[in-house]
């Protein structure tokens, strides 16, 4: 072995054969892997690889991409394309950069892949739509769900911000219709505060999946009180100003009250009754201001506000004359005529005093004066006349007016049972006065 080592022509056939060797293994890996040329240079494809566009966020909208993913062929040596098969940092862009609103064919760009392969896409462009954005101001609308604990309820909700900024495609931006957060107060005993997502809506309730809103969550309060009501405060007005003095105007600060309490009596609370004033206290002529505490009554449990501030104006009285007043017959029974007699006008006139600037615009048409025949019987009867006067208008002194019906039955009715007792009653009680009158004269 070692005389042939010393050999050179030995060595050189061995170096040789080795350097054959070599090639053969060389050529023959690169011709076991398919797709592998005699240059080689093989393919390899890529499916499914999703377009990527490249454009404005903030100006425009992609409504669509067709399509939206393709197929990219790469081929290059064996190395290589290991490399670009291991990367995970390629892509296909859609560059609309330089494009406007409107439907375009715009040709895809390969980016990320190595230097020493090439790439083919399939297919080479895609049809893209594009649409510009636009704002709108909308305020938030707070949808509260659940029910609070037992007797309690859900107050206004107090958002911050309560308005926000909608971005969507111009082409939809009249359908937005709301932006609602919603929180949920089941069984709540104390305000609920939270953080709410908001979500736009449409004109017909459904979500906007492309809006993008700013600021897209806010924060949220509901108050959880007792049920409560708002309804008109009725101040309780007693007597009048001492005589030669007059009520000019009366203003409060808040002429309603919300009211807390139980449910069922809420339902049937039409006003509030406020504190008391007693007018025949107000003996000077100035401007008297009242704060007074607003009584709790009713089973109200809290009231808002809990006082009110009253102006009472007391001035000078001064008097008028209505003529002509008319007189109203209330409780006439349908089976009888009632007529009035005495004053055989049948209207009257009244002295009046009140403030001067409420007495000029006072008419005789504005007075009641009213009679109440209710369950009299037939025959004559002398009444008093009541008057029904406008507000912060009163009688002048020493007019206590009386006037007389007649009752009779209508000719053709039918006279009821109470009727005919009543008539008999009268007729008894006629004999009976006639009576008395002939034992007082004899």
């Amino acid at each position: 072995m070692d005389r042939w080592l010393r050999n050179t022509n030995v060595v050189k056939v061995v170096a040789l054969v080795i350097g054959i060797m070599l090639w053969l293994v060389v050529h023959m890996e690169d011709n076991s892997v398919p797709g592998t040329s005699v240059t080689g240079v093989r393919e390899e494809q890529i499916s499914n690889v999703s377009v990527t566009p490249k454009y404005d966020a903030n100006q425009y909208y992609i409504e669509s991409i067709d399509p939206a993913q393709v197929v990219v062929t790469i081929s290059g040596k064996d190395s290589i394309l290991k490399k670009a098969m291991g990367a995970s940092n390629y892509s296909v862009e859609l560059d609309l950069t330089s494009y406007g609103k409107g439907e375009r064919i715009v040709p895809l760009t390969p980016v990320g892949f190595p230097t020493g392969v090439t790439v083919k896409i399939t297919p080479p462009n895609a049809k893209v739509v594009i649409d510009e954005k636009s704002n709108k101001q909308m305020p938030v609308t707070v949808n509260v769900t659940g029910i609070p604990a037992v007797g309690l309820k859900a107050g206004q909700p107090v958002v911050k911000p309560n308005k926000v900024t909608v971005t969507v495609p111009s082409g939809s931006i009249d359908n937005i219709e709301s932006v609602r957060a919603d929180v949920n107060v089941e069984k709540a005993g104390s305000a609920v505060s939270s953080k709410a997502r908001l979500v736009a809506y449409d004109k017909d309730g459904k979500v906007m999946e492309m809006a993008t809103i700013n600021p897209a969550v806010v924060e949220v309060e509901v108050p959880i009180t007792s049920p409560f009501t708002t309804v008109p405060l009725q101040l309780k007005l007693v007597g009048e100003p001492p005589r030669g003095f007059s009520v000019a105007s009366l203003q409060q600060n808040t002429d309603k009250v919300t009211v807390y309490g139980p449910q069922d009596v809420l339902n049937r609370m039409e006003y509030y009754e406020g504190p008391s004033i007693n007018l025949a206290d107000l003996k000077e002529e100035k401007e008297y201001t009242l704060s007074l505490d607003i009584p709790l009554a009713n089973k109200a449990t809290q009231l808002d506000p809990a006082k009110v501030e009253v102006k009472i104006n007391i001035v000078a009285s001064a008097t008028k004359t209505l003529e002509q007043i008319p007189l109203s017959i209330i409780g006439q029974n349908d089976g009888f005529d009632t007529k009035v007699v005495l004053p055989e006008s049948g209207k009257l006139s009244l002295n009046v005093e009140g403030a001067p600037a409420l007495l000029d615009k006072v008419k005789a048409q504005d007075v009641q004066a009213i009679l109440d025949v209710s369950n009299l019987p037939p025959g004559r009867h002398e009444l008093p006349v009541v008057f029904n006067l406008p507000t912060f208008i009163k009688k002048g002194p020493q007019q206590d007016f009386k006037a007389t019906v007649e009752i009779s039955a209508k000719q053709g009715a039918q006279s009821s049972p109470n009727a005919q007792n009543n008539q008999k009653s009268q007729s008894d009680q006629n004999d009976q006065n006639a009576g008395s009158s002939d034992t007082a004269k004899q």
